[in-house]
């Protein structure tokens, strides 16, 4: 269910989407408020569950993570226990920024981030070596036209 939120809210969560480590000050003047206000709405907007974190975007290449892969996944299994393993397995790995439950041919799409395409054979070996895959196809992103983790905020536009 989504949370109401009047044209403030929506200028809070803009400016902290843009820059999350930004001063209350910052925010207070960016969205036309006062600083006390302002805090109450984004401990508020926590209390609601819209903020769920803080936390910084980290350069992948700097990192030495070159290889982006979209891994597709068929499965013929579909009972609860192996989905547990398999969501589990998931959770686990570091590499597998990424995982969707999908409607349509494809069951699962993951993102994983690797150093490069022998770092992604190590990674696909140790998942199909934890759970039965009946298929699985990679995709090699050649680039990367658009990554963002702003969402749209509905209505803000109209402020």
């Amino acid at each position: 269910m989504a949370v109401q939120l009047d044209a403030v809210d929506r200028r809070i969560l803009d400016a902290l989407q843009s820059d999350a480590s930004q001063s209350l000050d910052e925010i207070a003047r960016r969205v036309g408020a006062s600083k006390t206000p302002v805090w109450n709405r984004i401990r508020k907007l926590r209390e609601a569950g819209v903020i769920t974190a803080n936390t910084v975007i980290l350069d992948p290449e700097a990192l030495g993570l070159e290889a982006c892969f979209f891994v597709l996944i068929r499965t013929s299994e579909h009972e609860a226990d192996w989905q547990q393993k398999f969501l589990k397995t998931l959770r686990e790995r570091p590499e597998v920024l990424e995982a969707h439950r999908l409607a349509g041919d494809i069951d699962y799409i993951l993102k994983v981030r690797v150093a490069n395409a022998r770092a992604y054979d190590v990674f696909y070996q140790a998942l199909i070596k934890e759970v039965r895959i009946f298929n699985v196809t990679a995709l090699l992103s050649m680039e990367e036209i658009k990554a963002t983790t702003s969402l749209p905020i509905p209505g803000l536009e109209e402020d």
